[in-house]
């Protein structure tokens, strides 16, 4: 899907800027996912002000293009093949250990060899994006950017798989829940992107709450701009329903297969015609096509003119958390957005003014077919402007800045004071 194609940061080198480690768990570009949205943001501010040494796996059949431009704004890049089987063994070693299968199957010699050599360039600070990229010995204040808990994913799809699956995989959130608190422990500061999930894990971890800071995600208003101008893309009248997503990732596929199942049968009578937009579809996926109603696209090269020209945008998550890229998008496309519960999680717009959010199945067709109906005219340009009033990337950029020059010691994980901790927490 195409995302705005951000302007790089000129190279710098090493000697003119304090250095700083980054650890991520994909290519950081492109933008073209939720989790790489916020790594790229992120990685540009941070280059433009630090030489950037840069250590991730490759995830991509064409690296090259990426892998170009992040030379172009690191002082180092080291980016390791992610294969499948090599993978898998270093998983099954960790969780042999004791250690959580997820943090194997992103483990690699070569970042453990970034970590050290980075280290003797007494680095002001390591920024590492997600718990499963935590190390040990990470130099200098240690930036853990965990966005959400992956341990409640697994715990998610746990109640949905079936034996001996769920047991695996409850196990599974249970070792990653101690590497989310060991890494928490450890770093100078833990990042989230809804407030939400930083007061739950505060919760849990009381002594931790000082070094917790909520970090929102942002959307880019002038890329998404309705005003641009952009050529339909679809064939029939509809009314079009839009679904923008990666569907390789598991929440997505559930919720497309629920809205298919539960939704689409209630809107029948009004010819709404499903488009599932997104990278990743799988095999059972591509068959819920049906011609007329629901459509499969694939990855696509632009994403906003299916925006554009939705007459809804649906965000039915059955699970969820953080802060969802693609309903910020939607938003400030213009957009009437209907959104699940779970999608609306950490966005603060007003239901019924600015978007409207609906759970079960009945209650979701329903507010679709108001929309329809022309019941809320003014949706979309009031979504556009609350995106426009305090969802842009600035505000949490400022977020990292506070984070990276406040008080620190390396002895001790995170020694912010209290005024300042005050501030940042959620």
């Amino acid at each position: 899907m195409r995302r705005r194609c951000l302007p790089l940061v000129p190279a710098v080198s090493a000697g003119r800027m304090d250095a700083l480690l980054f650890l991520c768990h994909r290519l950081p570009l492109p933008p073209d996912r939720g989790d790489r949205i916020r790594l790229t943001h992120v990685l540009r501010h941070l280059a433009a002000r630090h030489s950037v040494y840069l250590g991730c796996l490759i995830d991509a059949p064409d690296p090259e293009p990426q892998l170009a431009a992040l030379r172009g704004i690191c002082a180092r890049v080291v980016a390791v093949p992610a294969h499948p089987a090599a993978r898998a063994l270093r998983a099954l070693a960790h969780a042999a250990q004791g250690g959580a299968l997820s943090a194997g199957w992103f483990a690699h010699p070569a970042l453990t060899r970034l970590i050290a050599e980075t280290a003797a360039l007494r680095p002001v600070a390591s920024y590492v994006f997600g718990a499963t990229m935590f190390r040990p010995g990470l130099p200098g204040r240690v930036i853990l950017d965990m966005v959400e808990c992956d341990s409640e994913k697994w715990d998610a799809r746990a109640e949905r798989a079936p034996a001996p699956h769920a047991a695996l995989w409850r196990h599974e959130a249970a070792r990653l829940r101690a590497l989310e608190a060991s890494g928490a422990g450890a770093a100078a500061t833990t990042l989230f992107a809804a407030a939400a999930d930083a007061e739950a894990f505060a919760a849990r971890h009381p002594a931790l709450a000082p070094r917790i800071v909520t970090m929102t995600n942002g959307v880019d208003a002038d890329w998404f701009d309705p005003a641009r101008g952009f050529p339909c893309p679809f064939a029939g009248p509809g009314p079009h329903l839009v679904f923008t997503a990666s569907f390789d990732y598991w929440p997505n596929e559930a919720a497309a297969r629920w809205f298919v199942a539960e939704v689409m049968p209630r809107l029948r009578g009004r010819g709404a015609v499903l488009h599932l937009v997104g990278a990743g579809p799988g095999v059972a996926l591509r068959r819920l096509a049906r011609p007329g109603e629901v459509v499969v696209t694939g990855r696509v090269p632009d994403i906003r003119p299916y925006l554009a020209h939705a007459d809804v945008v649906v965000a039915p998550l059955r699970w969820a958390r953080g802060v969802q890229n693609k309903v910020l998008e939607a938003l400030a496309m213009a957009r009437p957005v209907v959104a699940s519960g779970a999608a609306a999680r950490g966005i603060a717009a007003v239901p019924g003014r600015e978007w409207l959010v609906a759970d079960d199945a009945r209650a979701m067709a329903d507010a679709i077919g108001a929309v329809l109906d022309g019941a809320h005219p003014g949706l979309g340009a009031a979504g556009r402007a609350r995106m426009l009033g305090g969802f842009g990337w600035a505000a949490g950029l400022t977020v990292l800045d506070a984070v990276l020059s406040g008080p620190w010691s390396p002895t001790g994980a995170g020694s912010t004071s209290d005024e300042r901790a005050s501030m940042l927490r959620p």
